[in-house]
């Protein structure tokens, strides 16, 4: 965990950078309130609320946001509100799903991963300015890596908290491409929106992508990675890399098995080979991506693959019949 050592936060601003399992975090304190902006996996829920304890003291945090719905990004949402009574706001398009515990609707059952159950108490509005650690933030709506995810932009101090719509080298995976095959970017070249009216995915991403490059961001916290100021250079990186998943958007469906096989890697440090078949055919990301894109005959093609691509990469190593960490 780290600070970006050039990155001056404005007072009561704290930035908790932590590991690919959990999202950063972001602690803003005032003389009124204390927020917390996503809360990591909840493997790590624990270090989350050592975090925000040792920053805090002996003062309780008030309230916890989520940018979006992703297990990495509010898994410790329900120890927090178990240790301070906090309240959770998430997203406008998320309550609902988060007040019934939809699993399926908030991806926990399609990515094969694992969040606490936890109630939203408030909605986050687009286009509403909420105040945090003494400074207005727009809500701005943020889709394409997820449909109902949104960043914060504080324009006196110029930052915005782009979750994962923006990163110093690219962009979080467009998952909800994986699962709407007639927003194909060949079909989008010739006709436009979907038959629905709606913008793909990958447009979904470029909107939001043409958004912040209209605000003068002189600093970006993004969900993951450390914070910079480069900010031409990431929007260009990023521009650069959807302009060629929408060329070819398997690219997008193999980055996104492998993504979710490495998530389960660091969640539970060890796989036995001989299970991934059947897990593999058991995520519904992963199989709408082998449907629409890969098209391998079967689980155990498809897990060799990924396999075999994780290893090549050095993200995994074989022993002994077991995919481990390398």
């Amino acid at each position: 965990m780290a600070v970006h050592e050039r990155l001056a936060l404005p007072p009561g601003m704290h930035l908790f950078e932590r590991d690919w399992l959990s999202s950063n975090g972001i602690l803003l304190v005032d003389r009124d309130s204390a927020t917390l902006i996503d809360t990591g996996y909840v493997k790590h829920a624990a270090l989350t609320q050592a975090l925000v304890s040792n920053t805090l003291g002996s003062r309780a945090l008030d309230r916890v946001i989520n940018t979006h719905l992703h297990s990495d990004h509010c898994g410790g949402n329900a120890l927090l509100r178990r240790t301070w009574g906090c309240q959770i706001v998430v997203p406008r398009a998320s309550v609902a799903a988060v007040n019934a515990w939809d699993a399926e609707s908030l991806s926990f059952r399609a990515t094969g991963q694992r969040c606490d159950p936890f109630i939203a108490d408030a909605a986050l509005e687009p286009g509403s300015i909420i105040r945090l650690g003494g400074m207005d933030w727009e809500v701005i709506a943020a889709p394409g890596h997820d449909p109902d995810s949104v960043v914060l932009w504080c324009e006196e101090h110029r930052i915005l908290i782009s979750a994962d719509a923006l990163w110093q080298r690219g962009f979080g995976v467009i998952f909800p491409e994986l699962t709407r095959p007639g927003a194909l970017s060949e079909r989008r070249a010739l006709s436009g929106p979907n038959s629905a009216g709606e913008l793909g995915a990958f447009d979904e991403q470029r909107a939001i992508l043409d958004r912040i490059a209209k605000l003068k961001v002189r600093w970006v916290i993004p969900g993951h990675g450390p914070a910079f100021d480069e900010v031409g250079r990431a929007l260009d990186s990023a521009y650069s890399l959807l302009d060629t998943l929408c060329a070819e958007p398997e690219r997008n469906a193999r980055h996104a098995v492998k993504v979710l096989l490495k998530f389960l890697l660091l969640d539970q440090e060890r796989i036995d080979l001989a299970s991934l078949p059947d897990w593999f055919g058991s995520i519904g990301l992963v199989r709408a991506a082998n449907q629409h894109y890969l098209r391998y005959n079967d689980g155990s093609s498809l897990a060799d693959w990924a396999v075999s691509a994780l290893v090549a990469g050095g993200a995994a190593r074989i022993e002994d019949g077991t995919l481990l960490n390398p």
